[in-house]
């Protein structure tokens, strides 16, 4: 059952851990990591549980005892908010660009903020599940997504009118 949860799941793990790690080999070692320590656990998967809340939060730990075992480095490999690209669709050109404009703010948010808001807003989980996730109450999920919708909205703000 994990196994087949896992194949299913696997881009969204991989995506939340380069919004995590913000470099697509770390991303990739750190999706692997969490893949292996859940099929070495899968014993401990209680069935009728949602199964990708139970990886992410290996993945969120392994990620921390990461940086808690090494110093953080900095730097080096880290992905440019300019490289980032959005899907190809059909979307009309101007949604594209605002969309764009979106994602490179939520990349510049502080690394709690930036989580949560993939968490909430892109994995679709509830308040509850991120908080979950993150070990952390839900008001403080609350505090966080406000906190990020503000400096988004503030930065955009500042940039269509032109001031810093």
């Amino acid at each position: 059952m994990v196994r087949q949860g896992l194949v299913e799941i696997f881009p969204r793990l991989w995506r939340y851990c380069l919004v995590l790690t913000r470099n697509k080999d770390n991303a990739n070692d750190l999706a692997q990591a969490a893949c292996e320590r859940a099929l070495e656990k899968a014993d401990k998967f209680e069935t009728g549980t949602h199964l990708d809340r139970w990886i992410f939060r290996i993945a969120q730990r392994i990620w921390l005892n990461e940086l808690r075992s090494q110093a953080v480095r900095r730097g080096g490999g880290l992905v440019s908010v300019d490289d980032v690209e959005l899907p190809d669709t059909k979307v009309d050109t101007e949604t594209n660009i605002y969309a764009s404009q979106v994602l490179k703010e939520v990349y510049l948010l502080p690394e709690a903020q930036r989580i949560t808001v993939l968490l909430v807003y892109v994995e679709g989980f509830s308040y509850k599940d991120a908080a979950q996730v993150l070990d952390i109450p839900i008001g403080t999920v609350m505090s966080r997504l406000a906190a990020a919708r503000g400096r988004i909205s503030q930065r955009m703000d500042r940039e269509k009118t032109g001031t810093e």
